[in-house]
């Protein structure tokens, strides 16, 4: 198996997201059913995405683009960038003026927490954390709250028409 090995655990993520010194141990969280995951994406039409890269080659600008084309409305989350994807890019969550449907992350693990308090606060009630995006005590955190919440998978391959929820 390819792959870095914490603790008895491979660890198969993103560069990005591998962090020194990360204890990997088995995850109590389980995500929704398809079933439930198609239904969260039939009732949004605006979904924020947090750290959503200006550049085309990067999964975020990939993933958001994908969903855009499917009539969703991307809302870019990264600060020092005024645009993504012909949408005006907002500092954070709270400095979006419109609403919300769901978030989607693309932040390393150890930000997690602080965008789930976010999430939380705003009233927010979707949140996608991507592929290699792994943080149990803020998933938990933010489904104690009443957030659904989908965690280490991509919105494109498994919730958008690769995942048949979307057409």
């Amino acid at each position: 198996m390819k792959g870095r090995q914490y603790n008895g655990f491979y660890c198969i993520l993103p560069a990005p997201f591998v962090a020194k010194n990360v204890i990997l141990r088995a995850m109590n969280f389980t995500n929704p059913e398809q079933s439930e995951i198609c239904r969260m994406l039939r009732n949004i039409r605006s979904i924020a995405v947090v750290g959503l890269s200006p550049n085309a080659d990067r999964p975020s600008f990939r993933v958001a683009q994908g969903m855009q084309e499917l009539g969703y409305r991307i809302i870019p989350v990264r600060p020092k960038v005024s645009e993504v994807l012909g949408e005006k890019a907002y500092l954070d969550l709270a400095s979006v003026p419109h609403k919300i449907d769901m978030v989607n992350v693309f932040r390393a693990p150890e930000h997690v927490p602080a965008i789930v308090e976010e999430c939380i606060a705003l009233g927010i009630k979707n949140l996608w954390l991507q592929d290699g995006v792994i943080h149990e005590e803020a998933a938990q955190r933010a489904r104690a709250a009443g957030i659904s919440v989908v965690m280490d998978k991509c919105l494109w391959r498994d919730g958008g028409p690769c995942g048949k929820c979307v057409a």
